[in-house]
């Protein structure tokens, strides 16, 4: 289509979906609408396994939880515009005809899906307004098994469109916010998960990970996330802005607000043998009890703590939430050992993310370019890769690399743009080779008697949620969380504080020493960042792929011992929000 008209397409349909998702939510019947009864604050409050057994009991109906979740995620729709498809009142017909198996592990219980995931009778636009009224003819086989497992999905969320940035912004959808500041980004991308999550709009959350994308926002928003090993989880059924890319590959994980019910559903999820219906899950991989009990019932526990990954320093907000930790875990017996002098010579960090930066990016990022419509908005980063992967010539690249190499003497800078373009064949696999050899050398160091550890421990982040438009500066700073994308560990998050204003300023004396370092800080200010989520990465069962258990009781551990200290992460009030709307509603 000639550009003039394929850009009125854009509009057309950009303008089309928007109204269309508001007519749902206005539509929404009396039930979803108004204050939290007593009865909905109960089911908020409730474990995951006891509302489960309500359900099954029949002393609470699946009804009555979609209709408390609905009205929450009205609230967070409002606050943050993190909903993207509204599948409710749908939700209601799916239960009433018997389409959710009501005798499942997850009866009655409400999932959030990513906008990625495909749901019968719904688009799946990822953020691409090509992608406009192509709704999909059945469930994906993700949604075929929540409803196997009597999960109800009741809204799609946020995503950026590349699904390569730490925004959650397109044209189809809007802005995406911070729940606590609505100047920040929720994160990416599954950024819309976060927020909702962390507003109590749902009670679990589907997203995918393949540079840090649910841990990112999990660790922006204040809530928890497990990046699981990839062929754990199911990954068919699904659309993306980058099909074929298996360099680094991304994977479909949980998120929760409580570690509870990350934990609950996660083994709930995997007993559900997804391997008999997605030929990408390993095969005959169930929940492992006994690793998980391993580490919970270890007296005391050998962390691996990666306080900087060489490349980006954590700013002081986040190394005040690592501090926290690590003195709460050696409050409690355990041994905690620094590791950031101790990587390998031939696999630091900052060789991962070269590596895994290099082949994400092989194709130039021609193909999520290629569903592009004229005009339409693309993320800063995203757009910054683009030109440096695909538009600049290669002498001028390596102009480039020699100048910021050489003459701004920046070899760390330097060493992340050198590569930086469209692979050939014989240069993909020659990438693919280093990665291999970079995952070969980590596992023997950790196997090693002196790097024998239960978990490591890490930040997820340099920085807190960044401000928006942020990605064209700080779109490098993902070294904590895309190093174990590489590696295929299991990775967990964990909230542990808020910004302090007074407690995390910068030194006076800071400056950043590289182009990563320099881009990540720009956006660092205690004052405005104040009361903004702080959380901690732990990865378990190292060095070994598929540690879901482990990691999960790992988390527990960690959590277990701040809490001994006093220290316990404060969530968002969702009732008080939902009564001050309805105050400022009624002064209207």
């Amino acid at each position: 289509m000639l550009p003039p008209f394929d850009y009125i397409e854009h509009v057309r349909a950009c303008s089309f979906k928007q109204r269309q998702r508001q007519d749902r939510f206005d539509s929404l019947p009396p039930p979803y609408r108004g204050s939290l009864t007593r009865t909905e604050i109960s089911i908020l409050e409730k474990p995951i396994e006891a509302l489960v057994r309500d359900v099954k009991d029949k002393t609470t109906t699946p009804y009555e939880i979609l209709h408390t979740y609905g009205k929450t995620a009205v609230l967070a729709q409002k606050r943050t515009n993190c909903v993207t498809e509204l599948l409710l009142p749908d939700a209601e017909g799916w239960v009433t005809r018997g389409e959710v198996n009501l005798d499942g592990p997850l009866a009655g219980i409400p999932v959030s899906l990513k906008d990625s995931i495909a749901v019968g009778g719904f688009d799946v636009t990822v953020g691409y307004s090509k992608n406009v009224n192509k709704p999909y003819a059945e469930d994906g086989i993700m949604v075929k098994l929540l409803k196997r497992a009597g999960a109800i999905p009741h809204v799609k969320t946020a995503l950026p469109i590349t699904l390569l940035s730490f925004e959650s912004t397109n044209d189809v959808w809007g802005v995406a916010r911070n729940p606590h500041n609505p100047k920040y980004s929720p994160g990416g991308s599954t950024g819309g998960e976060g927020a909702l999550l962390a507003m109590n709009g749902s009670r679990i959350g589907i997203g995918s990970d393949v540079a840090g994308s649910v841990r990112a926002p999990a660790a922006w928003s204040g809530i928890f996330s497990l990046r699981c090993s990839t062929g754990r989880w199911p990954k068919m059924g699904m659309n993306t802005s980058m099909p074929g890319q298996e360099g680094i590959p991304s994977v479909f994980s949980p998120m929760a607000r409580t570690l509870n019910d990350l934990t609950y559903f996660t083994k709930s999820f995997i007993q559900m043998k997804p391997w008999e219906v997605d030929y990408t899950v390993h095969p005959n991989l169930d929940w492992r009890q006994d690793l998980y009990d391993e580490i919970l019932n270890k007296p005391t526990l050998r962390v691996g703590v990666m306080r900087s990954d060489n490349v980006i320093p954590p700013s002081p907000a986040i190394s005040r939430a690592l501090d926290l930790t690590i003195s709460a875990l050696q409050a409690s017996a355990h041994t905690c050992i620094e590791i950031q002098d101790k990587f390998p010579t031939a696999a630091q960090p900052l060789d991962a993310l070269h590596i895994a930066s290099t082949l994400l990016c092989a194709d130039g990022g021609k193909t999520y370019k290629s569903f592009f419509r004229t005009f339409e908005w693309i993320d800063r980063g995203a757009r910054q890769l683009y030109f440096y992967a695909s538009r600049l010539p290669r002498i001028f690249k390596y102009a480039h690399y020699l100048y910021v190499r050489y003459i701004k003497r920046d070899p760390i800078w330097a060493s992340l743009l050198v590569n930086m373009g469209q692979l050939s064949a014989h240069e993909n696999w020659q990438w693919v080779a280093k990665r291999e050899a970079f995952k070969a050398t980590w596992f023997e160091w950790l196997r090693q008697p002196s790097q024998s550890f239960d978990l490591l421990l890490c930040p997820v982040n340099a920085t807190p949620a960044l401000p928006h438009n942020a990605m064209h500066d700080a779109v490098s700073s993902c070294g904590y969380t895309f190093l174990f994308n590489l590696l295929d560990y299991t990775a967990g998050v964990i909230p542990v504080c808020k910004v302090d204003k007074v407690l995390d300023q910068l030194p006076t004396d800071f400056k950043a020493t590289n182009g990563a370092m320099k881009g990540a800080y720009k956006y660092y200010d205690a004052e405005s960042m104040e009361g903004l989520p702080c959380a901690v990465q732990v990865v378990g069962g190292v060095p070994w792929r598929l540690q879901e258990e482990r990691t999960l009781a790992g988390m527990r551990r960690v959590a277990d011992a701040l809490r001994s200290q006093g220290v316990v992460y404060e969530h968002l009030n969702v009732e008080s929000m939902m009564e001050m709307e309805r105050r400022e509603g009624e002064k209207k």
